[in-house]
């Protein structure tokens, strides 16, 4: 692996420029590196991060690398890293005509990564320093509390596929400057309601005589309105404070695990809850790239597509970029190709936006003729796909934008499997053309883990209780065993895991009748498990 050399570099800076000058905005500073397929293999695990902590699970990752690899050789071309400054690698097999394209796609990467609302609180990070300060701190554990710190990652890793980080990205990308100040907030909508039992005529007069020295004095309101509440109310300051030593609730799992467990709270164990920090910072910074995966791939192939047809440099190699992009970009008429449709989505935003058909005028026509001839000319189809950049999850954007109109545009329709006895194979059929089973299954495939709470009435410090929230998929059984394991370990006692299995009746006459919902218990206790029905089973 070295740094890319100053002729490709020069290739990348002109390419920045052009980028820049068609709207992309992103950070100059960058760094390449030009890598083998084997440094691939080797990093693929660590998510292409080099200074991501180790783990074993990272090493058979790479074993099984390498030997899928010599039975389906391919050439990675790139891949990109979300962090401060951005890092791409390059393949050594690409071509300069091929890394013009690369550079275009990894810049619409880049934009992506430094704009869109979900990676906020990743703007200023340099990830991979943090990464190997937190694989440096794994490794001085290893070397004095050796295979306890395996398995502490271990235990974490699997809680982390069991939680969901949606909240708190919510929590970490909200704008702080559109919240009161926390004691005018705690002063207006706790003090006076729920300390001083005031009616809402007495909190308005309050705030009418905030807003009146806000007007008269606005460099010292805060300061000369507390001063009056504190003279007029001494307990004020300390119930504030109280208030504000209390801890948020915790959003997830794995968060719950490490601030409460009475087993981690020891002394002698306090090291483990570091352990947990690094893997669940390492999958908060990775969880908006989940979330976006479709329309994040889709940005990134509308600019490599629009900026290198546009570039003289593709003269001579218009055939081979065809079929390259066409490799890429295709539809799938089975599963799901993310590049594909979130580029055509993209597309289609686009053009409504320049015919004005995102408008309450054009949803208001009913008839097919009168939607199709609809168009205002407005000239806001680039402005309104740089506010999906900005915007936008997979989920906002399939849900918004996958319609009828764009089922029928692209011929997309939903398949099934079934068996062919006479020919003694699984074939696939055309099972919907409509557009609410394709957006189904479309959203179906999107990451989504599931919900898992503890409940805090029902759990003591011997003993956790946690319910899955029941979405119509069961969990999966075989990892059961093990995940309780791990949280009962770091809970120091007994968990218990309220869930609903999906019961089949072969023997059912009717479809409907074929399936049943019950409620199970699964208990952990010293490494065994247990299985029990509870006793109320309304599932």
């Amino acid at each position: 692996m070295h740094l890319l050399d100053q002729h490709a570099k020069a290739i990348m800076e002109e390419c920045k420029v052009r980028a820049n000058n068609a709207g992309l905005q992103f950070d100059h500073e960058t760094l390449e590196y030009i890598v083998s397929n084997r440094d691939m293999l080797d990093l693929s695990p660590k998510v292409m991060i080099p200074t991501l902590y180790d783990y074993w699970v990272n090493d058979v990752e790479v074993l099984k690398e390498y030997g899928k690899y010599k039975l389906y050789p391919s050439n990675p071309y790139e891949t990109v890293i979300n962090s401060r400054p951005a890092i791409s690698f390059y393949n050594d097999n690409n071509p300069d005509w091929l890394n013009i394209m690369i550079f275009y796609h990894v810049l619409g990467h880049v934009d992506f990564f430094q704009n869109n609302r979900l990676f906020e609180h990743t703007w200023t990070d340099d990830f991979v320093g943090v990464a190997l300060a937190d694989k440096r701190l794994i490794e001085s554990y290893r070397s004095k509390y050796g295979r306890w710190t395996d398995y502490v990652i271990e235990f974490s890793r699997s809680i982390d596929n069991i939680s969901g980080y949606f909240k708190t990205l919510a929590l970490l990308n909200y704008d702080g400057h559109l919240e009161p100040e926390s004691m005018l907030n705690f002063y207006f909508n706790t003090f006076l309601p729920d300390y001083l039992k005031e009616d809402e005529f007495q909190i308005y007069k309050e705030q009418e005589r905030y807003n009146k020295i806000l007007k008269n004095n606005p460099d010292i309101a805060e300061s000369s309105f507390f001063a009056q509440v504190k003279s007029r109310h001494p307990e004020f300051e300390s119930k504030y404070k109280n208030a504000v030593a209390q801890a948020p609730p915790a959003l997830d799992l794995l968060e719950y695990i490490k601030d409460q467990s009475p087993f981690l709270n020891l002394e002698s164990n306090r090291w483990m809850k570091s352990v947990m920090t690094v893997i669940r910072n390492t999958a908060l910074y990775f969880a908006p790239q989940m979330r976006t995966k479709i329309v994040n791939e889709g940005w990134a192939s509308y600019w490599h597509d629009k900026l290198f047809r546009g570039d003289e440099r593709i003269k001579g190699h218009e055939v081979a970029y065809s079929a390259l992009n066409a490799g890429v970009t295709s539809l799938s008429r089975v599963g799901l190709n993310p590049y594909a449709i979130g580029l055509r989505l993209i597309e289609y935003v686009e053009e409504l936006a320049e015919k004005g058909k995102l408008s309450r005028e054009y949803q208001k026509l009913i008839l097919a003729d009168d939607k199709n001839a609809f168009d205002s000319h407005t000239g806001n189809g680039q402005e309104a796909i740089f506010k999906i950049r900005e915007n936008f999850s997979d989920f906002m954007l399939l849900n918004t934008f996958v319609n009828q109109e764009f089922v029928d545009r692209h011929n997309l329709f939903v398949t099934g499997k079934r068996p062919n006895p006479e020919k003694g194979v699984i074939e696939y059929y055309v099972k919907s053309r409509k557009a609410e089973d394709y957006k189904k299954m479309l959203i179906d495939s999107l990451y989504h883990p599931p919900v898992i709470k503890v409940d805090e009435k029902i759990s003591t410090k011997d003993s956790l209780y946690i319910r899955h929230s029941f979405e119509g998929k069961q969990l999966i059984k075989d990892f059961i065993p093990e995940v309780l394991i791990g949280l009962s370990y770091l809970w120091g006692g007994e968990v218990k895991l309220e869930t609903t299995e999906i019961l089949v009746n072969q023997k059912a006459e009717t479809e409907e009748d074929m399936y049943s919902l019950q409620k199970v218990i699964f208990a952990c206790k010293d490494k065994k498990i247990s299985k029990i029905k509870p006793e109320n089973n309304d599932a």
